[in-house]
């Protein structure tokens, strides 16, 4: 992770926007992702930071999150990002038992499109 996606998690932490443990739960998985061999940087990753600790923080908050209908589009670039959907999955699955954050199916197919758009920037 760049210092400047880094200290986006840290304005979002010190401003009072996150939890501590939700910005320490996204910079461990950004963590994590970079020591995969993506590249994680503000450029790469600054909308699946913002997303998934806004999501994170509105979830233990108790605020309801807003589903939406995958639709075909959708639906098809994700059958193409296996690998970002499994990924998501994962993610989903750590902050429930971390973070006690239920991330609904919508959160999930969203956090896979960020996580694909990702995959292309260290692919290519």
């Amino acid at each position: 992770m760049d210092d400047q996606l880094a200290l986006r998690i840290t304005l979002f932490r010190e401003s009072g926007q996150v939890r501590p443990e939700v910005a320490a739960f996204v910079g461990d998985e950004l963590d994590a992702l970079a020591g995969e061999g993506n590249t994680v940087t503000e450029d790469t990753a600054a909308m699946l930071t913002s997303h998934l600790m806004m999501a994170l923080d509105r979830l233990l908050d108790g605020t309801p999150i807003e589903e939406f209908r995958t639709d075909e589009q959708v639906a098809a670039e994700l059958m193409g990002h296996p690998e970002a959907v499994a990924r998501a999955r994962a993610v989903s699955v750590r902050a429930r038992r971390e973070l006690g954050a239920e991330l609904p199916e919508s959160e999930i197919n969203f956090l896979a499109l960020h996580l694909a758009v990702l995959g292309r920037h260290s692919a290519g």
